[in-house]
């Protein structure tokens, strides 16, 4: 079971109970791999040096430059010890409506937990408060060597189970998106293209399904290893992407709100297979035998 990566006081005015911030997410893939030497198989393992020196985890700080190679050392310990009132208080300044926060904003989600568990009369009136009004809390915290600005609110689904917390970011790490995003024309659109579209987005259109979607990644990552291990053709992609045949708008929508729509099932994309000449082996380890001098 995941721990709570912070701890302290949910405060509202002068309403305060203890929480936890327990991750919501668990790692995206839970295949993992190592770097190893191609020819021995041998793991490949780095060093902290100076001057070739290797240098003992215990007597590494953090250093600000100040100047070409200067810098300023600053100790974990002083770090550990600032005066930051978020480190063990989330206060929330102000309520907003949940719906109003750009979802470009929204970064990683977490549960919030009472601490101690037993002690929930504070945590359940707030969270159905919360629920009622459709408000979400916004305060800020520290932690990981920075501070994060959050959101609370309660969690979605019938019957409310308890209070979420959302890790925003700051509006000034956004780019401005005038920078990179066309402006719309709208006034040339095709009033009967636009017409299509709508009705497109309407025929595709159906209650949301998660489960009806999946990491296809993580799946072919797993076809890979098991075809190494099983000395199986690899199933790889030839090496030319596929490119969507160019047609005319108003065909491309004409013939698409003909088709059946899928409603969230993932398709399965052919694959070519091919395998390597002497068939895929798996690398066993050994260590490289050193030259004479």
């Amino acid at each position: 079971m995941a721990r709570p990566l912070w701890s302290g006081d949910l405060r509202i005015s002068l309403v305060s109970f203890g929480v936890g911030l327990v991750p919501a997410t668990s790692p995206a893939s839970e295949i993992s791999f190592h770097q190893i030497d191609r020819k021995t198989g041998q793991p490949i393992h780095h060093q902290n040096v100076v001057n070739d020196e290797p240098v003992e985890q215990s007597e590494i700080v953090k250093g600000y430059e100040i100047g070409k190679d200067k810098y300023i050392a600053i100790e974990p310990q002083e770090i550990n010890e600032l005066r930051i009132e978020s480190r063990t208080t989330l206060e929330i300044q102000q309520f907003v409506d949940l719906r109003d926060i750009p979802l470009a904003l929204f970064e990683k989600p977490y549960f919030v937990v009472p601490e101690p568990a037993e002690q929930t009369a504070a945590y359940a009136i707030v969270c159905q408060a919360m629920e009622q009004t459709g408000k979400a809390g916004l305060g800020e915290i520290a932690f990981a060597g920075r501070e994060h600005l959050v959101a609370i609110a309660a969690a979605p689904g019938k019957p409310t189970r308890g209070l979420m917390a959302y890790i925003l970011r700051y509006e000034q790490e956004l780019r401005d998106p005038s920078e990179y995003l066309p402006p719309v024309k709208r006034d040339a659109a095709d009033k009967k293209q636009l017409a299509m579209a709508v009705d497109l987005i309407h025929h595709y259109a159906g209650e949301l399904d998660l489960s009806a979607y999946k990491d296809d990644y993580e799946e072919a990552l797993r076809g890979l290893i098991d075809a190494k291990l099983k000395n199986k053709p690899l199933p790889l992609e030839s090496g030319k992407p596929h490119r969507a045949k160019v047609i005319n708008l108003a065909d491309a929508l004409r013939q698409s709100l003909g088709k059946t729509p899928k409603r969230g099932t993932a398709s399965a994309a052919p694959t070519r297979t091919s395998a390597a000449k002497k068939g895929p082996h798996a690398v066993k380890s050994a260590r490289r035998r050193r030259r004479a001098a």
